[in-house]
């Protein structure tokens, strides 16, 4: 198993892996983040991105306030930068996008560890299936994205889950 705790993986990747490791290096992004336990996750990661897929990295805050103003300091000058808070499933989540170096990046942040952070679980889950699936059926995750799907649906459609595809996906037994 991969330790995507770690975005050295990248290294080695496709092509779009090592430009998202040079972009994230070279622009020291997660180091900036350190403090918020930063975590790579989504399509990248896991090779079933599209052409126009972001970098989503999630944080965790323990001061909503002081996470803002970080996010601020660093990436306010970027290329359309917005912040925006909202309520994901009840909790208090600020996201922020900007584009640097090509690359559209997410950076989204919640009051919960990284780790039990519902995209860092789902990404687990998602590559776990992707494993024990091979490659036609990555190749038809990837079809249902550049046809529309987001990710998760386009999982739950294939493994044929029914219901919120967000919870069944984490449910899934492989």
């Amino acid at each position: 198993m991969i330790d995507f705790t770690n975005i050295e993986y990248l290294e080695n990747g496709n092509q779009k892996q090592i430009q998202a490791f040079e972009v994230l290096t070279q622009n020291k992004i997660l180091l900036n983040l350190a403090e918020f336990d930063p975590i790579l996750v989504g399509t990248i990661p896991i090779n079933i991105d599209i052409e126009n897929s972001d970098l989503d990295i999630i944080c965790y805050w323990k001061n909503k306030t002081d996470f803002i103003e970080k996010l601020n300091s660093l990436f306010g000058k970027e290329n359309k930068f917005t912040i925006t808070e909202t309520l994901i499933d009840n909790k208090e989540s600020i996201i922020v996008n900007f584009k640097i170096d090509g690359f559209e990046i997410e950076i989204f942040g919640q009051n919960i560890p990284t780790k039990n952070q519902n995209g860092y679980k789902h990404m687990l889950i998602e590559y776990k299936i992707l494993q024990s699936k091979g490659e036609f059926f990555r190749l038809e995750i990837i079809k249902l994205k550049q046809n529309g799907y987001k990710t998760e649906p386009a999982f739950a459609f294939l493994l044929g889950l029914k219901g919120n595809p967000y919870l069944e996906l984490l449910e899934y037994k492989i």
